[in-house]
């Protein structure tokens, strides 16, 4: 569990040992800022990425513009399988998030849609802390723009850990702006269908999840039926008077 103690000389942050996070990712944007420049490292700016090449990313299509949701808002659509973490700096991921707002959003509100599908902590999963790292950074007028997050299968360990380090590692606004849905049928409450295209990836996890609903909070199905397995006891038990019979 975090905690957070501050005065107006101090500010003193206290994490688990085993909650692994980027420690800039807890400086505001002023303070991270100071830091580089005392550290003797560049300071990035959102407008250097403008002309950066980003066309391996682009061909994952983790990230991309779909329609609009009932609202009005652009879709930003967001598959959590797609993105290869181990091979994409933190950095790189940064600039890439803003050219794409910046070129394909220019203007308007909009939302996500983020799949989280099939994601694996250690293969697609960059952090909590990455992610208010990048979302810290990007303009001011991007984040009022930005009006709601769907969270598409969200399983129990994304609920928990947003809803216990959530209000404190995603800031002000984003925090409120998540909306869990547990299925894509749900989802067309919000969006019509066609507006976003769903993954064949995301809809086959969707029905494993329709079939197995306990899957949702980490209770694996029992797929070689063990439950249905007799104990020694049991059959003991069962067929004890038979064995004698045969054998007497």
């Amino acid at each position: 569990m975090a905690t957070r103690e501050a005065t107006d000389d101090l500010s003193v942050v206290v994490l688990a040992s085993d909650l692994c996070v980027d420690a800039r990712s807890l400086l505001s944007p002023s303070e991270r800022r100071l830091a580089e420049e005392e550290s003797g490292e560049a300071t990035w700016q959102w407008h250097d990425c403008m002309e950066e090449d980003f066309s391996d990313l682009e061909q994952l299509q983790f990230l991309r513009l779909e329609g609009s949701d009932k609202a009005g808002n652009r879709i930003l659509r967001i598959v959590g399988k797609f993105f290869p973490a181990p091979v994409v700096t933190v950095e790189r991921l940064k600039r890439y998030v803003t050219q794409k707002i910046n070129m394909d959003l220019a203007e308007g509100p909009f939302c996500i849609v983020y799949m989280h599908s099939k994601v694996q902590s250690g293969d697609n999963n960059p952090g909590m802390s990455v992610l208010r790292w990048i979302y810290e950074d990007l303009p001011s007028h991007f984040k009022d723009r930005l009006k709601i997050v769907y969270f598409l299968h969200p399983g129990i360990r994304s609920r928990l850990a947003i809803a216990t380090l959530g209000r404190w590692f995603l800031s002000g606004g984003l925090y409120w702006k998540i909306k869990y849905v547990s299925r894509i049928e749900y989802l067309w409450e919000d969006i019509r269908k066609g507006q976003v295209e769903i993954p064949e990836i995301v809809s086959e996890h969707d029905e494993v999840l329709e079939h197995r609903p306990l899957t949702d909070y980490g209770i694996e199905p029992d797929t070689l039926h063990f439950s249905e397995v007799p104990t020694i006891r049991h059959a003991q038990d069962r067929y004890g008077d038979k064995w004698s019979r045969d054998f007497m």
